[in-house]
């Protein structure tokens, strides 16, 4: 069982959509190069089977991704009060190092981090030591680089 928010999930849904929409535009570049004759050594065939079944492999992998998913309400972040929850934005504080900076715990990356604000997937090693962890705490982090610590300031 995945969790997400329902931003997230209206994500996915969305990138969902837009591929089943590509099917027929696909569908007409192969055509359109199968009636250019000679299947071995046309290109553009083989581009366009090649982007169908990348993008027909990534429909069924969201799909099966929204199976099994399970929505999580957005204001349960801001509900439990000073507890990090999916959706919320925290400021952490590398102990080592003194530097700060904000984390948002999310089901999945949306890609579209800023710089400002850095996303965390909850599955990921900080993901799971930040999930239900208070403020005021410090959590332990292992990583390729060995383990971190990072102090939880606030939820933003």
């Amino acid at each position: 069982m995945e969790f997400v928010t329902q931003s997230e999930r209206d994500q996915i849904e969305a990138k969902l959509a837009a591929l089943v929409a590509n099917r027929p535009v696909i569908s007409q570049r192969i055509a359109e190069a199968r009636a250019l004759g000679d299947l071995k050594e046309n290109g553009d065939y083989h581009a366009a089977r090649e982007q169908q079944g990348m993008e027909e492999a990534e429909i069924r992998r969201l799909q099966d991704r929204l199976k099994n998913v399970s929505v999580i309400d957005e204001k349960l972040a801001k509900a439990v009060e000073g507890v990090v929850m999916l959706g919320s934005t925290v400021k952490l504080k590398d102990v080592e190092r003194g530097d700060e900076d904000l984390y948002r715990l999310v089901g999945e990356a949306s890609g579209q981090d800023t710089g400002d604000i850095f996303e965390v997937t909850l599955n990921s090693p900080l993901g799971e030591a930040l999930f239900k962890a208070a403020v005021g705490s410090t959590v332990r982090v292992t990583t390729p680089r060995g383990v971190k610590q990072f102090a939880i300031i606030e939820i933003v």
